[in-house]
């Protein structure tokens, strides 16, 4: 039974790196750019969301809300100030950028309030539920709750409202849509803006679910969903969602298996894999580039 506790285990982590999977994935899909600041903007929502809780005195679904509204502010002012001034340069020159960007939030937070760790205060209880003999506690199965719900009202936004059309649109083809009267700039800004507010629930959630935070938390979980963004198919958004979950469970059952040490290299030799042997992902389809 200790299996089951891990998977479901397993499946709460991957939930949370699903979530900002689907920023990378979502940016990627409309403008070919990997944005390495998005992990750093998942670190900005987990200290908002910390704050708001220990200096704010607000409960863990208001501190989610202010968290996911302010990361997709500055998600927003992330594009409008680095990104849009590259649309048409090379993708060496925006990857170059993003990763400077990444380093500029980092230590800017640094500078601003010092590099010490903060714990999370405890607002979800954690009770422990008996599932079929596996001991399995209430937060997790409270954070896989929010996270899937998450997915759900990001799918209803891409499928059935009007910016969800103007951003599979535009991801299909940019110079089409702009010739049918739709606003090109906005619509990389609401990506940006719904892609950033996943990624601050996605930094509350994190911190509330693991206690320790601190400015360079975004690096690694931000490199793995990355991973869990090509694994699933980069630029596919169901792809995301199924590539964080599995990856979430392969680094569980790692541990599990008494490889712990191991659980951060596995995500990387899945890259490799991924890589060599599926370049397009699990859901992605093998494409010719003209170049």
């Amino acid at each position: 039974m200790e299996w089951l506790q891990q998977i479901i285990n397993g499946i709460s982590l991957g939930s949370i790196y699903a979530l900002i999977a689907l920023g990378y994935t979502m940016v990627y899909g409309i403008i070919k750019l990997i944005n390495f600041a998005h992990g750093d903007v998942f670190m900005v929502g987990a200290f908002v969301g910390f704050y708001a809780i220990t200096g704010f005195g607000l409960g863990f679904f208001p501190a989610l809300i202010l968290s996911m509204v302010i990361c997709a502010i500055f998600g927003v002012l992330i594009e409008r100030i680095a990104y849009k001034p590259l649309r048409n340069a090379t993708r060496i020159a925006a990857l170059i950028t993003a990763i400077g960007m990444s380093l500029l939030i980092e230590y800017g937070v640094i500078y601003v309030r010092g590099a010490q760790p903060e714990a999370y205060p405890n607002v979800l209880p954690n009770t422990t539920i008996n599932v079929f003999g596996a001991q399995i506690s209430s937060q997790s199965l409270f954070i896989l709750g929010i996270s899937v719900a998450l997915m759900i009202i990001l799918q209803f936004i891409v499928h059935k409202t009007k910016i969800g059309k103007a951003m599979r649109a535009v991801s299909h083809d940019m110079d089409a849509a702009r010739l049918m009267g739709i606003n090109v700039d906005n619509t990389i800004s609401a990506t940006f803006a719904i892609g950033s507010g996943l990624a601050g629930a996605a930094g509350v959630i994190f911190g509330v679910y693991y206690t320790k935070i601190e400015p360079l938390m975004g690096v690694i979980p931000g490199l793995k969903a990355f991973v869990a963004a090509v694994l699933g198919g980069i630029g596919i958004i169901p792809g995301a969602m199924v590539g964080g979950l599995l990856l979430g469970v392969i680094e569980s059952i790692v541990s599990a298996a008494g490889f712990s040490l191991w659980r951060d290299a596995a995500a990387f030799v899945i890259l490799i894999l991924i890589l060599i042997f599926r370049p397009s992902g699990i859901f992605g389809k093998n494409t010719r580039e003209k170049v």
